[in-house]
Parts: C-alpha cells; sequence; structure tokens
C-alpha cells in the first residue's frame, strides 16, 4: 500500500471516530432519546420559555424532559405535558415552577416535592404552578417607582 493512501485511511477512520462520538452526544443531548418513566401535566398562566426537550428538575438536579406544550382551548393555559423516572414519587402538593437557569440563560421546569402521604399517580397533575417572572415587567415596575420619589 502507499503512503499517501495509508494516510488517508488513517485520517478517514480518525473523521469516523470523531462523527460517531458526536452524533452519540447529539443523541444524548437531544430530545430523540427516549425518556423512561411516567408522564404528568401542569398548567401554567404564561410558559414562556418552556418547549420540547426542556429539563425538569428536582432540587437542581435534571430528572427528565418536557414533552410538549399545548394551550387549553377552554381555559387558555398553558398545558406542561413533561417526563419523570419511575423512581421518582412525587407527592400530591408537589408544585411546579419556570425558573431561570440565569440571567441570560434559557428556563426549565422545578418541580419542589411536597409533604403528603399520597403521591401523584401516573398521568396526573400538578395543581401548585407558578409561571415565569417578566423581567422586563419588573424592571419597568422599578424605574417607574423611581420617578415617583
Amino acid at each position: 500500500m502507499e503512503k499517501g493512501r495509508t494516510f488517508e485511511t488513517v485520517v478517514g477512520f480518525f473523521v469516523l471516530v470523531v462523527a460517531s462520538f458526536f452524533s452519540y452526544f447529539v443523541y444524548n443531548k437531544s430530545t430523540w432519546k427516549k425518556m423512561d418513566g411516567y408522564t404528568l401535566t401542569a398548567k401554567f398562566d404564561r410558559a414562556d420559555g418552556l418547549a420540547e426537550g426542556v429539563d425538569v428538575k428536582v432540587s437542581g438536579v435534571r430528572i427528565g424532559k418536557i414533552l410538549n406544550v399545548k394551550i387549553d382551548p377552554e381555559t387558555f393555559l398553558a398545558v406542561v405535558k413533561f417526563s419523570v423516572p419511575d423512581n421518582i414519587k412525587l407527592p400530591k402538593d408537589t408544585s411546579a415552577a419556570v425558573l431561570s437557569d440565569g440571567l441570560f440563560g434559557g428556563r426549565y421546569l422545578s418541580l419542589t416535592p411536597g409533604g403528603e402521604e399520597t403521591n401523584i399517580v401516573r398521568g396526573g397533575e400538578i395543581e401548585n404552578t407558578v409561571g415565569p417572572t417578566n423581567l422586563e415587567s419588573l424592571i419597568g415596575k422599578f424605574m417607574l417607582s423611581k420617578d415617583k420619589e
């Protein structure tokens, strides 16, 4: 085999290994991977920043993903459907909030387990919800309050 062909073969193999690693990484970070567990829903007056594939966290630890976000045509509330692993049993009084990863970060769904003895059943709904904080509204209120002084 010629020296040039050997080099091309090694480079081609290296490119395939890097492409395989990249594909594996993208698959694990994407919404293509099936999440095991059960689904729950939560309704919010606003669900800014929530979309399919966004993280669901408990105590800051990712436990699931949002499966879809729709509007309820009767109540006009945002209905968020998400997955939770089978080994995590959430009490009925669990609350859900839309939080930000940082000042310029994305949003995620944060669950805070309650203290009730009974758990939410598969396909159940979290009733205690808090929508996202509107930063523009807070800044506007702050600026208006400064003008009055």
